[in-house]
């Protein structure tokens, strides 16, 4: 039995400028092994950036929304285990 703490990764893009928030959040879905995810916050429904999921990583990424507005959004990606 593991009494580690494991940290997952919170990128909140509330307060990064708006041309700076999806490569951000590609560089980090990047560097994720399969399995791993994190978290994302936003104030609106970030569903452009699933549409871009969908192009760029079809069928290898997990997208659960955890909280869904109206003031916060608040999405688990993850890499698709392998």
């Amino acid at each position: 039995m593991c009494s580690c703490n494991v940290t997952e990764t919170v990128i909140d893009v509330r307060q990064i400028m708006p041309r700076m928030r999806h490569p951000l959040i590609f560089s980090t879905f990047d560097q994720l092994q399969p399995g791993e995810g994190f978290v994302l916050l936003n104030d609106h429904d970030p569903r452009p950036l699933l549409y871009q999921f969908n192009v760029n990583y079809p069928g290898d990424f997990g997208w659960d929304y955890e909280a869904d507005g109206p003031d916060l959004w608040r999405v688990r990606i993850s890499r698709a285990a392998a």
